[in-house]
């Protein structure tokens, strides 16, 4: 039985729920976009301004629980590495780590941000909405765009680099790296 909070040796029930379904919202989140920014601009297509809304609240819930995560993160003892791992290893998985942190942040404040410069109102499912961050700035709103994106970009590749890492450890290694993060 898993315990609530971590050890040196296993990850606890609070981190565990919040990895798995931060990482199921983000996915989520990355194949949403990718799909809503293909879709055409013509007329007032209102699957894409749906869509763009559902990106926009579950943005938001990545970015509440971002916040809960951080809080569970700083004061938890963080679980052991395998010990086989070269030094060159550890810090690449500390570099992804932190990676996922700062993506985690960026993501959402860039896409409040271009929301803001769009002049486009951000709801939280409803129950508030939020303030413009800055003013009404068409090209700032272009700029924002190019950012949200590369940082897009960028988590994809934390993701698969994270996600490969996780199964090579698990299938080849058969270390307990993965099952670490399991219940």
């Amino acid at each position: 039985m898993t315990s609530i909070t971590n050890t040196k040796d296993h990850y606890g029930t609070v981190a565990i729920l919040l990895h798995w379904s931060m990482a199921i919202l983000m996915i989520g989140l990355v194949a949403l976009g990718l799909y809503m920014v293909a879709l055409p601009d013509v007329g007032f297509n209102t699957k894409k301004i749906t869509l763009i809304i559902y990106h926009k609240e579950i943005g938001l819930l990545v970015f509440v629980l971002f916040a809960v995560r951080l809080a569970w993160r700083v004061t938890q003892l963080l679980p052991q590495l395998v010990g086989h791992l070269p030094d060159w290893q550890k810090i690449a998985v500390r570099f992804v780590h932190l990676s996922f942190y700062a993506l985690m942040l960026g993501l959402p404040v860039s896409g409040l941000l271009m929301s803001s410069a769009a002049g486009i109102p951000v709801s939280f499912f409803g129950l508030f909405t939020l303030p413009d961050l800055i003013s009404y700035d068409d090209y700032q709103f272009k700029q924002l765009i190019v950012i949200h994106k590369w940082l897009a970009y960028a988590l994809i590749i934390c993701i698969l680099i994270h996600a490969g890492a996780a199964l090579r450890h698990h299938f080849i290694f058969k270390d307990d790296t993965l099952r670490k993060m399991l219940p």
